[in-house]
């Protein structure tokens, strides 16, 4: 790795943007194309549930980067933009496709101020489990995965950003363009009604 190599993969990913918007740096716009391809492909696959959806969304969303970095606000973080970006491509993608996205939610998010939602996986089975439950968490990771399908979009979107990609309540309102309290409330609404769900299909589980 060269010098100016090195030096780009140090900067911040608000800089590189910079670098390329005032100074017309390709390497720059490079090296945000490699820090994020892995990252937010897999957040463009998850929400589109289509390996080629999800490059073509991954290429229109930085085609926009290149048409919109004038547009870029210096004071603003370039990961919530990004994914401000990404999400609007998948939204255009998966309206023109009709195809509906497919995300497991079987892991708990660790972030400040979000232990009091636990994991959905958590809300969803008993708190007391019977011996053999560990044999149906297959089963169970499906029916999740089902049923946030069939989730308003608005709720979908939430649940996707904060239990999935880890995103922070904040990056998350940003991204949407909502209040924090809103991305909270969405995904309260959320749980309950997968939890309305859960019991009614699954009456004696809780």
């Amino acid at each position: 790795m060269t010098t100016e190599s090195a030096d780009r993969a140090a900067m911040p990913d608000e800089d590189l943007l910079l670098a390329y918007r005032n100074r017309a740096d390709r390497q720059a716009f490079n090296e945000l194309v490699r820090r994020y391809e892995r990252e937010l492909y897999s957040y463009l696959r998850r929400y589109l549930g289509d390996a080629s959806m999800a490059e073509d969304a991954f290429q229109a969303t930085f085609l926009q980067v290149h048409l919109k970095c004038d547009q870029f606000e210096e004071s603003r973080k370039f990961r919530p933009w990004l994914y401000t970006v990404a999400t609007n491509q998948a939204i255009d993608a998966q309206r023109r496709n009709k195809r509906h996205r497919s995300i497991s939610l079987d892991r708990t998010t660790k972030q400040e101020g979000s232990d009091d939602l636990g994991s959905l996986m958590d809300l969803l089975v008993s708190k007391e489990p019977a011996p053999d439950s560990r044999a149906e968490s297959t089963q169970q990771r499906e029916w999740i995965r089902q049923a946030v399908e069939q989730l308003p979009e608005p709720l979908r979107l939430a649940v996707n950003l904060v239990y999935y990609q880890g995103l922070k309540y904040r990056e998350a309102a940003d991204i949407l363009d909502i209040p924090v309290g809103t991305v909270k409330s969405r995904l309260h609404s959320a749980i309950l009604k997968l939890n309305q769900a859960w019991l009614q299909t699954e009456p004696n589980s809780m």
